[in-house]
């Protein structure tokens, strides 16, 4: 698809000619900065620099905190203690990085949920689509290896508990467990390599992310009604776009410094808000904690890996379980192609609102039912929530392309922007 005719940088100095010649960097920071986005984007559509903040953040403290932090078994949980009472400003550079993943994971649902509402993985962005998706994937894993490091009693056993998942994959499961472990058991080869991966990864979800970017700069923003920006003239463009800066610049940095004040009162005033008392005790092979939480995060996907309490043909519940915990994950990568509506966005289908609302729904309960001690009915509430997961996306989606009543999709992104923002008459 051709891109939105806009103007591009034009270099006026001798400098600038000779500059541009060699390394494009201004005209390329130019063409960013003032790429044409559809003027409709709502609030909905800020979470992008929250990411990238996020990002930023985690990237800067994280390196601040490696210089201090000694991964070894027998020193982790002291070099962690060490770096909230000795180091200047120790405890709240911790405390932001502890949080911010917090921060982080909160904004990549409420992007990754905006996207699955008004349609954003259609075509012609599939493949921005599924770059945002492993960019997920990558965060999942930088986030669990981080919670590894302080070494305390959750981190041990959480690391015990998932790198055993591996184990239950049939044949090759136990080779790949100890791979993960550099050994039979969770010890000093273990937290090594998480720590270096953890601190590999966020360079990863970097270039993921420049990929992420540059894909949708070249496919062009979706926005709420899902309507393509015309292109087949300049004039047409920009009946339908405004430049990025300042107009959507402005308005995502007023957002974020919104979310900041939140989050850095949560820093202050209740930084262990989210974390778990027992990641305070000192990790112990010989003591289990009376019940392994992970982060909120991962929640829902641990609620369905434990919602399978029963063999299914040859397949054990373990395995099974493990099965349906990355297939949950794995199975909204592909929902570009298990979404049959010919109507992008999610505002002009009214049957598919409240089967969205039931999985935003579905998802919060997910993540309660993870919090939870599997007893009781949370076993069955997780299985229920399990299964609608995916229906939603098997059956749902499918069947409702079909049979759905639409409405009326504006013409054009100005006829919508002028319905809402009617033009003021001289």
């Amino acid at each position: 698809m051709a891109g939105i005719p806009h103007d591009h940088y034009e270099p006026k100095t001798g400098i600038e000619k000779w500059l541009h010649t060699r390394l494009p960097i201004v005209g390329l920071m130019y063409d960013t900065l003032m790429i044409p986005t559809p003027k409709n984007l709502n609030w909905m559509w800020i979470w992008g620099i929250v990411l990238t903040f996020c990002l930023v953040l985690q990237i800067i403290t994280g390196i601040v905190l490696a210089m201090h932090y000694t991964p070894h078994v027998s020193l982790a949980f002291d070099s962690v203690e060490h770096i909230m009472r000795d180091v200047n400003g120790g405890w709240a550079l911790r405390y932001i990085h502890a949080n911010g993943a917090s921060l982080f994971f909160f904004s990549v649902y409420i992007h990754i949920f905006r996207g699955l509402y008004y349609g954003s993985y259609k075509a012609p962005r599939e493949i921005t689509w599924i770059i945002g998706m492993l960019i997920y994937l990558a965060m999942m894993a930088t986030g669990f290896l981080g919670y590894v490091l302080p070494w305390g009693q959750m981190s041990f056993w959480g690391a015990t508990v998932i790198t055993g998942l591996f184990g239950a994959i049939p044949g090759i499961g136990p080779i790949i467990q100890e791979w993960l472990l550099g050994g039979p058991a969770v010890d000093n080869a273990t937290l090594n390599r998480f720590f270096s991966l953890h601190y590999l990864l966020p360079f990863v979800i970097v270039g993921l992310v420049a990929v992420h970017i540059w894909a949708f700069h070249t496919t062009g923003n979706n926005n709420p009604t899902g309507v393509e920006v015309r292109r087949k003239s300049k004039a047409e463009a920009n009946k339908d776009t405004v430049p990025f800066w300042p107009y959507f610049v402005v308005k995502d940095v007023f957002a974020l410094v919104l979310i900041l004040t939140i989050f850095f009162a949560v820093v202050g005033f209740m930084p262990n808000y989210l974390g778990h008392p027992d990641n305070y005790i000192p990790a112990n092979a010989l003591v289990t904690p009376a019940h392994i939480v992970p982060e909120w995060y991962y929640l829902p996907f641990y609620a369905i890996l434990r919602a399978i309490t029963f063999d299914v043909l040859f397949l054990d519940a373990k395995f099974l379980g493990v099965l349906m915990m990355f297939g949950a994950i794995a199975i909204m990568a592909l929902v570009p192609w298990l979404d049959t509506s010919p109507v992008r966005s999610g505002r002009y289908r009214p049957t598919f609102k409240w089967f969205f609302l039931i999985l935003v729904i579905d998802f919060i309960v997910l993540m309660w039912c993870g919090s939870r001690p599997a007893e009781g009915l949370v076993p069955l509430v997780s299985l229920i929530g399990a299964i609608y997961w995916f229906g939603y996306f098997l059956v749902i989606l499918p069947v409702l392309g079909f049979v759905e009543k639409t409405t009326a999709v504006p013409e054009t992104i100005e006829a919508d922007f002028d319905a809402h923002y009617p033009p003021k008459k001289d």
